[in-house]
């Protein structure tokens, strides 16, 4: 494999075409789509999309009707198809074809010197600004037909599937216009027929408020259809006797926005994006349902033809063409961020709030380091409290001091326990500590600077057990703080240890996600000033265990790995099932360069760093290890805790199921697919 190819990668690289049509002149519409369609080819495109009726014009009416148009549709369409013989792209092209004794709105689909098939428009309108059936035939019932087009026959009907043979997954279908706004579309029943990318040749007049009605549509097509959608619609050129015209184009998967180009263009523009193929073949396998509604519908949806063609794409470095977030659980954009602040927070809130009311009202007993994690658990049960009308007095604060625990973590838990009004207590752990390290006979307790694990879960058994004991003592339950990524690591001392709780609010939260919460919280006054002053020093202090004694903090990143890596890992294996050459992929497209792409609202700019394919391959394979090798136990014991993002959850009674003695070799064999030294070559 070329590491750099996104080709290599279960991507299909496609664009959305517009220009400027000259109406009722199909030569010089055939050079303006072999123009679009080179530099779509320099490109690297695999799929271009050109609008409805794009070698006459949409807009001609009863022109259409004329045998000297359409004799010269068809010179043209012999033309664009032996323009096309050197050309990547398949080319989506629209024209009128004259077919057994009407006319035809069509999609011709061209690629490397021959027409692979000709679909017609299945509902050509007919109301208000539309007369499209005083000249052409509807099409929805054409299927199993030919069409002799470009001196050979051809598939034609509203039945055909076009498959890239060396691009799996690649599997286009093509919709005409007002094709997509009946209630049941050509492209639902495509979709669930196989095909992947719909494409839709528009010539859509403009009117107000029609731009955001197609932008609905196309959305909402690529979200129920788990497909691409491509739209291209008609632009200048076109005729204004009655009507204007925008050229709108725009590129979704999967209910997401991926390019679009700007409206009313001078000349030609063509949206281009890469289609992640991978993705919508995964996001298939999970949703069973997709294919129950496929057999449902079996008797068309199993009468689809399929055309295979060879696309030969190239396995260069072409870049990608898609944004791919730093933090995909943490968005970049500050208005879907606050959404999914606001939406988390009170996820989190609301299922302690309830989980509190179902099991007596007990008190909440918590365990307060001054990290952000249990800083964020302890907000979220203020909270808690304040909504079910409870004292927050009810939640019982401790923070509990170990061998390495610095004044100032120590400090920031008194602070934020006073602000908040709650019942707080210190409990130093360390002479009870020392005195296990002493009956086990730990060299710590002679004296020997022994700091290993069993020193470590010593501390961390010692708080847990503490807690559990002082539930038992005053009528509550344990809240657990650990977090998604400490899961997903494997990150926490078993059993009685920080991986165990009565109820976990944190355990769908991950690491890299909570910063933001707290900063919401701040923002958004949940709490007063002089706490939000106080969250906000916490914000700024180190991630640390603080188990270890010495002069400098113990950093958790500086042995596990940096959570934005993994946390960018953990998404894409978890929502996705990616492999991991393709998440090293896309994690160097989103880390190479700090000063590149979007970052999170208010995140730290000392904090902005880059990640080479070097760090990137060697901490992927460190969360291989961890989570598919060595930590799937812990999780398979986690206690109860809300799920929180679209992402997915870690619970074995949830999202993620898996066996606790499995092993990492096919994910690690994938990983070697590439190594640095022909990665670099390969550039």
């Amino acid at each position: 494999m070329n590491f750099w190819s996104l080709y290599s990668h279960g991507f299909a690289r496609v664009a959305a075409c517009t220009g400027h049509t000259v109406i009722a002149d199909p030569r010089a519409n055939a050079d303006a789509v072999l123009r679009l369609a080179r530099r779509c080819a320099d490109e690297g495109v695999a799929v271009a999309v050109f609008p409805e009726l794009g070698l006459t014009g949409y807009s001609i009416e009863d022109l259409l009707l004329q045998d000297a148009l359409l004799d010269q549709v068809e010179a043209a369409l012999h033309t664009v198809v032996a323009g096309s013989a050197e050309l990547l792209p398949v080319l989506v092209v629209g024209a009128p074809l004259r077919h057994r004794h009407r006319i035809y709105n069509c999609a011709v689909i061209v690629h490397r010197g021959r027409v692979l098939g000709v679909v017609p428009k299945s509902y050509p309108p007919t109301y208000r600004e539309f007369y499209e059936r005083r000249q052409l035939a509807d099409g929805h019932d054409e299927r199993g037909g030919t069409i002799r087009v470009a001196g050979a026959e051809v598939p034609f009907g509203v039945d055909l599937l076009f498959a890239a043979e060396d691009v799996p997954g690649l599997v286009l279908h093509t919709e005409i216009c007002e094709d997509m706004w009946v209630p049941v579309p050509p492209s639902a029943e495509a979709a669930l027929a196989g095909a992947t990318v719909l494409v839709n040749l528009s010539g859509s007049p403009i009117t107000v408020g029609r731009a955001e009605d197609r932008k609905l549509l196309c959305r909402s097509a690529s979200s129920r259809c788990l497909a691409a959608y491509v739209y291209a619609a008609a632009g200048l050129g076109e005729s204004t006797t009655d009507l204007s015209w925008d050229g709108q184009t725009m590129i979704y998967e999967n209910g997401v926005l991926l390019a679009e180009t700007e409206r009313f263009p001078l000349g030609d523009r063509y949206a281009v994006a890469d289609v992640d193929l991978d993705l919508l073949r995964q996001e298939r396998h999970r949703m069973g349902t997709f294919d129950d509604n496929r057999r449902t519908h079996a008797a068309r949806t199993g009468d689809f033809r399929t055309v295979s063609f060879e696309l030969d794409p190239p396995l260069t470095d072409l870049g990608l063409r898609r944004r791919v977030e730093r933090f995909p659980f943490v968005p970049a954009d500050p208005e879907r961020l606050a959404l999914d602040c606001y939406e988390a927070y009170n996820i989190q809130v609301a299922g302690l709030q309830q989980r509190l009311a179902a099991i007596g009202g007990p008190k909440v007993v918590i365990g307060v380091s001054g990290g952000l994690d249990s800083t964020h658990a302890l907000i979220v049960a203020a909270r808690a409290m304040d909504r079910a009308g409870r004292p927050r007095s009810d939640i019982l604060a401790f923070t509990l001091p170990g061998f390495a625990t610095s004044d100032h973590t120590k400090d920031n838990a008194h602070k934020l326990m006073r602000a908040l009004g709650v019942t707080a207590a210190e409990l130093d752990i360390t002479p009870t500590a020392r005195l296990m390290l002493k009956e086990i006979g730990h060299p710590f307790a002679s004296g020997e600077p022994v700091y290993d694990v069993t020193f470590e879960n010593v501390q961390a058994g010692l708080r847990t057990d503490y807690l559990f004991r002082l539930a038992n003592q005053r009528g509550g339950i344990v809240l657990g703080t650990g977090d998604l990524s400490e899961l997903a690591l494997g990150w926490s001392t078993y059993g009685v240890g920080d991986q165990m709780s009565h109820y976990n609010v944190n355990s769908g939260v991950p690491k890299t996600f909570i910063q933001h919460l707290i900063r919401w919280v701040i923002n958004s006054g949940q709490f007063d000033e002089e706490t939000g002053k106080i969250l906000a020093a916490i914000l700024d202090t180190e991630i640390s265990p603080e188990l270890v004694p010495g002069e400098e903090m113990q950093s958790t990143e500086s042995k596990i790995g940096p959570y934005a890596l993994h946390d960018f890992t953990l998404f894409h294996v978890l929502r996705y099932g990616f492999r991991p050459s393709k998440i090293a992929f896309l994690a160097w497209h989103a880390w190479h360069d700090a000063k590149s792409g979007a970052w999170p609202p208010n995140f730290p700019e000392a904090k902005r760093v880059a990640y080479d394919l070097r760090e990137i391959r060697h901490w992927l394979e460190v969360f291989c290890r961890r989570f598919f090798a060595f930590s799937q136990f812990k999780r398979s014991a986690m206690p109860n805790g809300p799920k929180v993002s679209a992402g997915g959850s870690l619970s074995p009674r949830g999202d993620w199921r898996a066996p606790s003695d499995g092993n990492a070799e096919v994910w690690l064999r994938d990983l070697a697919r590439f190594d640095l030294d022909s990665a670099a070559a390969d550039r």
